[in-house]
C-alpha cells in the first residue's frame, strides 16, 4: 500500500551556512530490541541519524539461553568497544561431553581457546543472551529513543517517507523502516509477495528453560541421544541455574504449529515426547512449568532473494536466520547490523544505493553461515535407533581420543563466517569512506 498524496522529487540533502549540501539526517524505525536492532541502533545513531526502537515487550527483554560469538561476530563487538563488557560476562563452558543413558561421558571435545583457526561446538566467548542485550542496550540507550509495549502493526510508503502504525493505535513517519524483527518477522511478511514462504526447514524442533543445577551439572556442556532422533542437552550458565534442551526430529503438522500454541500446550507436547527418553529427562520435565523462561521453536533459516522493499529493509533473523545449528546465528545479527549501518552512513542522501550496498556486501556471508548447517550431519546427530547412537557414540570417542577436533580447530585457516571480511566501521555522515582492507 501507498500513501496517496503528490508527491515531489526527494530532496535528502540540506544546505550548511557555507551553501553546501550536507547529507541528511535520517529518522530511522527499528523494529525489534533485540540484538541485530541494538546493535544498528548503536552504529546508526554514532552516525548522526535519529534512531527509534520499538519492542513489542513491555520491557528490555534480557531474557534467553546461552549465545556464543565466532569468527566476524568477535570482530564486531570488538568494533564496538564491548568486547571488554562481553568478556566480563562469559559463561564458564569449558567443552561438550557426548554421554550415554547413565550420565559416563563417551567423548568430550574441549573448547579451542588457543585464539588461532576454528572454534568447536563450545565458543571462546559463550554468553547468556540476556547479558548480550544488556550490555548493547546500555551502549546505545542515551543515543537512540527506546520504546517498549508497541510494536509496527503495519506501513504505507511513498517516496518521500514511510508511516508506520502502532499497536496503540498511534502513526509515525520516518525515512527507513528497519525489521529487526526476529525469525517470524511481521515486517518481512509485508514486503515480500504474498504466498512467499522464506521458510528453509530442517524437520527439527527445540525447546529450552531453565531448571535448579545440582551438584553433578559441571562446567562441560553434556549431550545425550535417544532412540526416535531426541536429544537433551544440559549446561550450566550460574551456581544456581542450569539450562535443559531437548532436541526432536519430526516432520509433522503438530510439530509445526506447536509452537504457536500456549505454553502450557508447549510443555505438554515436549513432555509426553521426551517422558521415556532415559538419561535426565525426567528431572528436566519435572522442573519444565517452574522455570520462569521457556522457549519453544522450529529449526528453521530465513531464506529470501528480496531484504528490501523501498523504504523499508530486513536486518538480522528477519533477513538471514541461520539457525541454531550454524553457531552464527548472534554473529550475523551483529555482522548484518554493522554493514547495513555502513552503507545508510555512507549514502545517507541515497536510500536505494545503501540498501542494493547492503544485499551486495552481505550476501556472501549471510550465504556462507547458512551453508555451515548441513541436514546430512543434522540427521546423523540425531539418530532413530539404538545401534546408530551406538555408532555415533564409538565414532566420536575415537575421534575424541585421537584430538581430531581440535587439531582440525586449530588448524583451520577460517572460522565459520569463512574468508569474508568485516568491511570498515560504518562512518559518520559525510566522511569519505575508507579504503577497503587488504
Amino acid at each position: 500500500m501507498t500513501l496517496k498524496r503528490n508527491l515531489s522529487p526527494i530532496d535528502f540533502g540540506v544546505m550548511s551556512m557555507t551553501g553546501k549540501s550536507e547529507p541528511r539526517r535520517l529518522r530511522v524505525l527499528v523494529a525489534g530490541g533485540g540484538i541485530a536492532g541494538q546493535a544498528l541502533a548503536f552504529w546508526l545513531a554514532r552516525g548522526g541519524h535519529h534512531v527509534t526502537v520499538v519492542e513489542r515487550h513491555p520491557a528490555l527483554r534480557a531474557t534467553g539461553a546461552q549465545v556464543d560469538l565466532r569468527g566476524q561476530g568477535i570482530e564486531a563487538v570488538e568494533r564496538m568497544g564491548l568486547l571488554g563488557a562481553v568478556r566480563g560476562k562469559l559463561v564458564d563452558e569449558a567443552g561438550v561431553a557426548f554421554v550415554d543413558a547413565r550420565g559416563r561421558a563417551r567423548a568430550t571435545i574441549m573448547a579451542n581457546t588457543s585464539g588461532r583457526g576454528r572454534q568447536t561446538l563450545t565458543s571462546e566467548y559463550e554468553i547468556m543472551r540476556g547479558d548480550l542485550v544488556r550490555i548493547l542496550h546500555d551502549a546505545t540507550k542515551d543515543d537512540a529513543e527506546y520504546v517498549f509495549g508497541k510494536s509496527v502493526d503495519g506501513f504505507e510508503q511513498d517516496e518521500r517517507e514511510v508511516v508506520a502504525h502502532f499497536s496503540d493505535g498511534s502513526f509515525g513517519a520516518f525515512d527507513l523502516l528497519v525489521g529487526a524483527d526476529g525469525q517470524g518477522s511481521r515486517i518481512r511478511r509485508a514486503i515480500l509477495p504474498e504466498g512467499a514462504d522464506p521458510y528453509w526447514r530442517t524437520g527439527i524442533h527445540m525447546a529450552y528453560w531453565f531448571v535448579p543445577r545440582i551438584a553433578s551439572d559441571s562446567n562441560i556442556r553434556d549431550t545425550y541421544m535417544a532412540p526416535g532422533g531426541r536429544q537433551i542437552m544440559r549446561r550450566s550458565h550460574s551456581p544456581s541455574e542450569t539450562q535443559a534442551y531437548f532436541v526432536l526430529r519430526e516432520e509433522s503438522r503438530e510439530a509445526s504449529a506447536v509452537h504457536r500454541a500456549p505454553v502450557e500446550r508447549q510443555q505438554e507436547f515436549w513432555a509426553a515426547r521426551f517422558r521415556d527418553a532415559g538419561w535426565q529427562a525426567g528431572r528436566f520435565i519435572e522442573s519444565m512449568g517452574e522455570s520462569p523462561f521457556f522457549y519453544s521453536q522450529e529449526v528453521v533459516q530465513v531464506r529470501t532473494d528480496t531484504w528490501s522493499r523501498g523504504r523499508v529493509v530486513l536486518a538480522g533473523d528477519a533477513a538471514h536466520c541461520a539457525s541454531p545449528y550454524s553457531g552464527m546465528g548472534i554473529s550475523g545479527g551483529l555482522v548484518g547490523a554493522h554493514v547495513l549501518a555502513g552503507e545508510i552512513n555512507r549514502h545517507p542522501d541515497d536510500l536505494p544505493a545503501a540498501l542494493a550496498g547492503y544485499d551486495t556486501a552481505l550476501r556472501p556471508f549471510a550465504d556462507e553461515i547458512q551453508g555451515q548447517v548441513d541436514p546430512r550431519l543434522l540427521r546423523l546427530m540425531l539418530p532413530e535407533t539404538r545401534a546408530a547412537i551406538g555408532t555415533v557414540l564409538a565414532a566420536s570417542a575415537l575421534a575424541s581420543f585421537l584430538r581430531v577436533p581440535d587439531l582440525v580447530a586449530r588448524w583451520s585457516k577460517e572460522d565459520r563466517g569463512g574468508a569474508w571480511r568485516l568491511p570498515e566501521d560504518p562512518a559518520p555522515l559525510g566522511a569519505v569512506p575508507a579504503r577497503p582492507r587488504p
